[in-house]
């Protein structure tokens, strides 16, 4: 899932709630799990902060309930 991200702290309220693992895609092909990882959110923040409030994520999320909360969360966000 292809998304563009707005508001990225409600964004990651949203992954944090998760259960399961949130992979993100990066361009090289590997898949990095941003669920409750400060790290790499911290690395999301400072991208969204040099795009002008603005980052595009492609996401994989295995589990269903996980998925549909952040399409939930995506609609609503728009």
């Amino acid at each position: 899932m292809k998304l563009t991200i707005l508001n990225l702290n409600n964004f990651l309220e949203t992954v944090n709630a998760c259960t399961g693992k949130v992979n993100m895609l990066c361009q090289d092909g590997k898949r990095v799990d941003i669920n409750k990882e400060e790290a790499v959110q911290d690395g999301l923040r400072r991208q969204y902060q040099q795009n002008k409030n603005c980052l595009q994520v492609v996401l994989e999320i295995p589990n269903p309930k996980d998925y549909m909360s952040i399409v939930s969360y995506y609609a609503g966000d728009c």
